[in-house]
């Protein structure tokens, strides 16, 4: 049963590609009742059919959906929802967490984990993978030195649950660069669509709250 709701996963969120061990790992866990991962990195899985935050109009009324410009940010953030694949939630603010899977992205590097908050703004987070980011994440909220402490008390803890990350020191953490950035990709995508539809005027490309 696992392997049939990893393989749906897999086609929804992450188009067919294998799923990291650290996020089958998080996933089955939270199938299987657990809240062990849930309390310690605030991340909490979409249900089956549950939309991008990218794809996600169904908040919109009959007359933002029907206005040229939201039409042109919502086409963007279609296309944007080919690179940037969300897979988890992050607390309770609205905030999702995935991967930036551009094909520009070298192909020998994990792909960068980016944080998308109800702004529709990006934020890149260290870690190699998911669980690495998340805790990072977590740890970030601490003031200095205690970030650093944290995030190795994380990482013990992942550990005891099977879950080990590659490194218990924050600093170490693998910090990856975009090659393409996604915040201007966005914009350009966004301005495209704009110039599609005749719209002249300059206008900010921050998408709507989710």
């Amino acid at each position: 049963m696992d392997e049939e709701r990893l393989a749906e996963f897999s086609r929804e969120r992450l188009d067919g590609r294998p799923i990291p061990d650290d996020l089958r790992t998080m996933l089955v866990a939270q199938w299987e009742g657990r809240t062990d991962f849930r309390l310690l990195l605030d991340v909490t899985f979409p249900e089956p059919g549950e939309l991008s935050p990218f794809l996600d109009t169904g908040y919109l009324s009959a007359k933002e959906l029907a206005d040229p410009d939201m039409q042109a940010v919502n086409a963007g953030y279609a296309q944007m929802s080919e690179y940037a694949k969300f897979v988890a939630k992050l607390g309770e603010d609205g905030h999702w967490v995935g991967y930036w899977m551009h094909p520009d992205e070298p192909a020998d590097a994990p792909p960068p984990v980016i944080e998308l908050d109800t702004e529709f703004s990006y934020r890149s987070l260290a870690g190699r993978n998911l669980a690495e980011a998340c805790a990072s994440g977590q740890a970030r909220y601490q003031d200095e030195p205690d970030v650093r402490i944290t995030f190795t008390q994380l990482a013990d803890r992942l550990a005891a649950l099977g879950l080990p990350l590659s490194t218990r020191d924050y600093d170490a953490l693998y910090d990856a660069d975009y090659a393409v950035d996604p915040e201007e990709l966005t914009d350009e995508l966004i301005d495209a669509e704009r110039e599609k539809r005749g719209i002249r005027t300059a206008r900010t490309s921050s998408g709507p709250a989710l």
